[in-house]
């Protein structure tokens, strides 16, 4: 009996033995992966953050680079290695300068500036770049997909499983127009600063440059304005772009966080905040944006305002789109992360439905294609699309003043959007 209680306590050592060092294994091989996810960070953020020739700390804490343009992240691309800059584009659509010294006319909306402009500017032969920081990639589900969007994330006002649209976790309002060949589109976006319930989701309001089907072939080109606290690490409305070739997959990215959109201005940085913003019932402030495709050499560009040509999108990035578009959408997206189907209180535009109108909904106004005479147009035939319309709604208008718009948005959850 004695040998037996002996046996038993010599193996109850052993394995108490056996269990530590495979404790302490895994400690070290815990401690070995946060050694590689250092070092895959800190390799990530010297690609992403170049020399600077100067830096400009921004009020509200973004560090922006002042980057000789010749060193953007852009010209990591292996296509691009000898590429030579196209400091301008070789054609604007026709009827975009009329329409510029009209809106220049007007003060009923107050355009709106970057808030690192009150603490310097990069000097000519430089583009701004907010600089990354680590916060900022460990935020991020892995350091390769920093900067993507997730799969499924574009509207499709086609017909599709209604059940998989909202089991994508994106819901959308927005206005579209189909059935053409398209060269570009322009919008002038009210600006506002949507509440956003958990930090892992966004909303915000873009138009889409759209080729291919829906599926994995997807070509877009998208600008707009979001707040992505999982993204930026606040809650400040932001201007970004986005590309991708491949419906989100492997990809593109958002403003210049992988190599592919060439900027030429020294103006405007993407990702950087905006302000002033709209206020409820009170100051209405809006962007205008304009995505085209220069009719000689075949890029996309890309300009805010009436004054800032940002820069282009090589054409050899896309397969649909190195031609033309088949679809534009103008509208909003929201990320909905709740699970058991129930809705986000995430906002969108302003977070009031479209029914409330100027100075409390949010708009689209003066939304135009781009055709293949390279002129700026009115739409024909604008549809409206939005999954749940009790959780997000859009409604089309039309005057003299505006042309084509159309209000949007809504609060997410709420009595009659579970």
């Amino acid at each position: 009996m004695a040998a037996h209680v002996s046996v038993c306590r010599g193996l109850v050592v052993v394995l108490a033995l056996v269990a530590w060092l495979s404790c302490a294994a895994a400690e070290g091989g815990g401690g070995d992966r946060a050694v590689r996810q250092r070092l895959e960070v800190r390799r990530h953020l010297k690609r992403l953050n170049k020399k600077p020739v100067k830096s400009i700390r921004s009020p509200d804490g973004d560090i922006i680079d002042c980057v000789h343009v010749s060193h953007q992240p852009a010209f990591d691309h292996p296509f691009l290695k000898n590429h030579s800059i196209q400091m301008r584009p070789t054609y604007h659509p026709e009827g975009l300068f009329d329409e510029n010294k009209l809106a220049s006319q007007e003060k009923k909306t107050p355009s709106t500036a970057q808030l690192w402009h009150q603490n310097g500017r990069c000097p000519e032969d430089t583009i701004p770049i907010r600089r990354t920081t680590r916060d900022d990639v460990l935020r991020a589900s892995s350091v390769k997909r920093y900067g993507r969007k997730k799969h499924r994330s574009i509207p499709c006002p086609l017909s599709v499983d209604p059940d998989l649209l909202n089991e994508s976790g994106h819901q959308h309002a927005i206005a579209y127009v189909e059935g053409d060949r398209y060269y570009g589109a322009k919008a002038t976006i009210n600006v506002w600063r949507p509440k956003i319930q958990q930090p892992n989701e966004f909303s915000l309001s873009q138009l889409w440059i759209l080729g291919g089907s829906f599926g994995e072939d997807l070509n877009s080109i998208e600008a707009g304005w979001q707040v992505s606290p999982d993204l930026y690490g606040d809650n400040n409305t932001r201007l970004f772009t986005y590309w991708t070739s491949d419906a989100y997959q492997a990809t593109g990215c958002y403003n210049l966080l992988c190599s592919g959109f060439i900027q030429v201005n020294n103006e405007v940085a993407m990702g950087a905040s905006i302000s002033p913003i709209s206020d409820y019932d009170g100051s209405q402030y809006d962007v205008s944006i304009l995505v085209w495709k220069d009719p000689k050499e075949g890029n996309w560009w890309m300009q805010f305002g009436n004054d800032y040509v940002l820069g282009y999108w090589p054409s050899f990035l896309f397969s649909y789109l190195s031609d033309s578009a088949s679809m534009i959408e103008w509208g909003g997206e929201v990320v909905n992360s709740d699970a058991d189907g129930e809705h986000t209180s995430t906002e969108m535009g302003s977070g009031r439905f479209p029914e409330e109108g100027f100075s409390k909904a949010s708009y689209f106004r003066n939304i135009q294609v781009v055709d293949g005479s390279n002129n700026l147009r009115a739409p024909t035939g604008v549809g409206a699309f939005t999954e749940q319309s009790n959780c997000y709604d859009v409604q089309n208008g039309n005057n003299g003043e505006w042309g084509q718009y159309f209000y949007y948005g809504g609060p997410g959850r709420n009595s009659n959007c579970p």
